[in-house]
């Protein structure tokens, strides 16, 4: 049994365990998670609001995936044939599956397909990415993002950032059909304006083991981004750069951050059995196994607030992980199990005698009683 005495902390979303000096890094922002907890492990300026590029894309095939089925025809539309940027030769009025659209776009990172998607799914691009940007908010619950369109084209109103870009992709790679698409190298492609087989843009997929995923991004104002998800031993993570000078810089980057992220982590398991104290004197457990992972050799320190939040944090004070525990019911950390007392065992001398003199004391009522009513009943003064 565990019991941890404890000390309100303010409240925090996943904390982090790794100062910014710790990996020397060449892009602007970035941010390393643990794709099963969502723990951050490395953020250099996660929070600061950049341009995506067209890691805007990994939203939109979200969205797509999840808001309309994949076998529905979409016509293309003129202003959709004729985006700039990268593309997969989209014709006026070509008619083609949803989920083709959404392949070109993940894996060749076609803007038209971005706009043919977002057009077939709430009839503009404007009211897509104000549909969309509310839909990831609430479903993953970031705070700093705003899209004003569906493939990451420059607009100054088009943000993110490190930290809103991974948890958006670690929702997304628990759509099945997401993970599938952003994991393929190749794919053949047939349209009527290009026939070909569409190469993933995303190079890690061919040079780092585990990769699996899942988008790069380029324009001049936002510099090279790039999302990458990678699996090795039973652990996944997630790596987003932003703002890098070159695709080089932004690929060494994420290799920086995925290697330190499997190298040199261990994983701790809090177990459903342990039980933490509040200040309250409330005690919490959690609803199952949870883990959390840590650098080095860590001595660590749990403190859970009287609303049941536990926070973990390492010998230098830095927070490593929060989650909610489940308060138990009807025990605080002052109850103590009391074990009930045997009444002493009676001789049975001292029991036969006092049976006896209840049974004697007990048959001269029963007699008085039913002397009272039979003479009642007979209505006579000698019996």
């Amino acid at each position: 049994m565990l019991l941890v005495c404890v000390a309100w902390l303010p409240a925090e979303a996943e904390a982090e365990n790794a100062a910014e000096d710790e990996v020397s890094l060449h892009s602007e922002a970035a941010v390393l998670i643990d794709a099963e907890s969502g723990q951050v492990l490395f953020e250099k300026n996660g929070d600061e609001q950049m341009y995506p590029a067209s890691i805007t894309k990994i939203a939109t095939g979200l969205m797509a995936l999840e808001k309309a089925d994949l076998d529905e025809k979409v016509t293309v539309s003129e202003e959709a044939a004729d985006v700039e940027g990268t593309s997969v030769y989209l014709v006026e009025d070509e008619v083609m599956p949803l989920k083709q659209l959404v392949e070109g776009m993940l894996i060749n990172s076609g803007n038209d397909a971005g706009t043919a998607i977002a057009e077939h799914i709430s009839g503009s691009e404007q009211a897509f990415s104000e549909e969309m940007t509310e839909y990831v908010m609430k479903k993953t619950g970031i705070e700093d993002t705003n899209f004003t369109n569906p493939h990451g084209l420059f607009s100054e109103n088009h943000y993110s950032t490190a930290e809103d870009m991974a948890e958006i992709t670690r929702v997304a790679m628990q759509n099945d059909t997401f993970r599938d698409i952003v994991s393929t190298k190749e794919k053949a492609w047939k349209g009527e304006g290009w026939e070909t087989e569409l190469r993933n843009h995303h190079q890690l997929l061919w040079d780092y083991d585990g990769a699996n995923g899942v988008k790069n991004g380029y324009v001049t104002e936002a510099g090279y981004t790039l999302v990458t998800s990678a699996e090795r031993d039973d652990r996944e993570l997630i790596a987003v750069v932003m703002k890098a000078d070159s695709d080089s810089y932004a690929y060494e980057d994420t290799t920086k951050l995925l290697d330190a992220g499997f190298e040199e982590f261990d994983e701790h398991i809090l177990k459903e059995a342990d039980r933490y104290q509040s200040p309250n004197q409330s005690i919490y457990t959690l609803r199952n196994d949870r883990s959390f992972l840590y650098r080095g050799d860590t001595d660590f320190d749990f403190q859970v607030n009287d609303k049941g939040k536990l926070t973990v944090s390492d010998d230098q004070g830095k927070d490593i992980f929060t989650t909610y525990l489940s308060k138990e019911r009807g025990k605080s950390g002052t109850d103590t199990k009391k074990r009930a007392e045997a009444a002493p065992k009676a001789d049975s001398r001292d029991m036969d005698e006092s049976l006896w003199k209840t049974w004697s004391k007990y048959s001269s009522v029963v007699a008085d009683t039913i002397y009272y009513h039979l003479q009642y009943m007979m209505n006579i003064n000698n019996f």
